[in-house]
């Protein structure tokens, strides 16, 4: 069964960097990859744009392709938006099929902090993105935890719904939504750093320029 893999963010605004790396993590896993949204992210600041501003940028800059899709769930729930919950609520739609949660190797080091985090092993693997030919040290007691859990290849996410941990180098793009936002704040024009869709339409970026 094809894995449904789950990229997570802000997205304020979505960037060629996320794009890239969700995409390269689709084909490394054959998957089909939801780029979701977070509607109160419990350890950042506020989002500038709105959630409907957010989602519009999302959806310009995924038309014309199928592989990645938008996946809303979290902006419309009330309150912080946990990855837990996501995934249980997912796992409950999905059945047996596997769900991988895709995040950064610097947010996988600080797995330990997130709410619950013991029991993401349970709803989902885990695809940590990382550059080639670099890995990040561990602390003890995540290292413990993932024990056992480590696979290298795709193929061995298919056969079980949950629980395994498998590295993914991508190449990833040194583009920062920061200095986007400052860019635009400053009436200058980011092309070439967001996806061409979000230049069709004026108002998408309004909410960044000032």
């Amino acid at each position: 069964m094809k894995p449904l893999a789950l990229f997570g963010g802000t997205f304020d605004p979505v960037h060629l960097g996320h794009l890239s790396v969700a995409w390269e993590a689709a084909e490394l896993l054959d998957a089909e990859v939801r780029l979701l949204p977070a509607s109160i992210p419990p350890h950042r600041q506020p989002p500038i744009a709105s959630a409907a501003q957010r989602v519009a940028i999302l959806r310009a800059a995924l038309q014309d392709q199928s592989r990645l899709s938008l996946d809303t769930r979290e902006l419309d729930r009330e309150g912080p938006s946990f990855t837990v919950d996501t995934l249980t609520g997912l796992r409950a739609e999905q059945g047996t099929r596997p769900l991988v949660l895709l995040i950064g190797a610097d947010a996988f080091a600080n797995l330990a902090s997130w709410d619950r985090w013991r029991e993401l092993f349970e709803v989902a693997h885990i695809g940590v993105l990382s550059r080639p030919g670099v890995s990040s040290i561990l602390p003890p007691e995540l290292e413990q935890a993932v024990t056992g859990r480590r696979v290298t290849t795709a193929d061995a996410l298919r056969d079980q719904p949950a629980g395994k941990v498998i590295e993914l180098a991508v190449t990833p793009l040194e583009i920062s939504a920061t200095r986007i936002r400052e860019l635009l704040a400053a009436g200058r024009d980011p092309r070439y750093l967001l996806p061409c869709g979000v230049f069709d339409d004026p108002a998408l970026l309004a909410p960044y320029r000032q």
